[in-house]
């Protein structure tokens, strides 16, 4: 009984041997013949060129490369020239870009116009001429047309020139005196009113010369003040000057009492126009950019 129980694990190994040996030679053999058959079938291929040929399997195309974005608008031009009329009289400008909210602007001014008056007997020829420079600090706080400029009139050579007449014969009147102008030599002269050589000023306004939009042209307009100071005058006097009644007769030029009299005179002249210290400034103007 022992060794049929001995026997029967032996004799069940072997049968278990013998069933995986024919598995396994099996697979090996299945193996073999796929292996042949493939080398077969490329030798085939390679045997026989007619064989239409397996066309190659098209590559995935890449990704196409965005092209980049268009570049925007070119910054902001950097010159802007222009035209204007403003009660310094006719003029041009030019600004320069300095940053978004700055420019810096320069100009001048001219202006030219003639009139005569009399005043006591005495004839005016005026010539009222306007010659100016300035420069000015433009300031945009809202980035728009708004500005505030601070600036100078750095040249300021605003004046009233006029040439005195006496017709020989007529009575005038100098610093409260009364006189007669000789006939054989009849009193002539000059007269200046002018200002300051520098003033400060200050202008508002709505414009900008270089436009941040970038437009090509431009319109502005501008109100403010410049500090001229009191204006100062002058007279000098020639010809031969009498007395009225003519008692005697004196050179107009040199004599101390006519001398006195004139002074007399711009000193009440001065006086009267003494409240002029700030000229009110206003002006239109036209400009093109580059």
């Amino acid at each position: 009984m022992r060794k049929f129980l001995v026997l029967v694990p032996a004799v069940l190994l072997s049968c278990a041997l013998v069933s995986l040996v024919p598995a396994s030679c099996l697979a090996q053999d299945k193996a073999v013949d796929l292996s042949a058959a493939s080398l077969a079938l490329e030798a085939n291929a390679l045997a026989l060129p007619g064989l239409p040929e397996v066309p190659p399997v098209p590559a995935m195309p890449s990704p196409a490369t965005p092209s980049p974005a268009p570049l925007g608008p070119e910054g902001p031009r950097r010159i802007g020239v222009g035209a204007k009329i403003s009660l310094l009289g006719i003029g041009g400008e030019a600004a320069v870009y300095v940053t978004k909210r700055i420019n810096v602007r320069g100009g001048f001014n001219f202006f030219n116009y003639s009139y005569t008056f009399g005043k006591d007997g005495i004839n005016y020829g005026a010539q009222l001429a306007f010659r100016s420079a300035e420069a000015h600090l433009d300031l945009f706080p809202f980035a728009g047309s708004f500005h505030v400029s601070p600036g100078l009139l750095f040249y300021n050579d605003n004046h009233v020139g006029a040439t005195v007449t006496v017709g020989g014969g007529q009575a005038f009147t100098l610093g409260g005196a009364s006189y007669t102008s000789s006939a054989a030599n009849p009193v002539t002269g000059s007269a200046t009113l002018g200002f300051n050589k520098v003033a400060p000023s200050f202008l508002i306004g709505f414009g900008n010369l270089i436009p941040r939009n970038r437009r090509r042209f431009s319109l502005s307009t501008e109100v403010g003040v410049a500090y001229t100071g009191s204006p100062k005058t002058s007279l000098a006097l020639q010809g031969t000057a009498c007395t009225n009644p003519a008692a005697f007769c004196v050179n107009a030029a040199t004599d101390p009492t006519v001398q006195s009299n004139v002074q007399s005179e711009l000193a009440k002249v001065n006086h009267d126009v003494s409240f002029i210290k700030i000229y009110p400034l206003a002006s239109v103007g036209f400009a093109v950019n580059f």
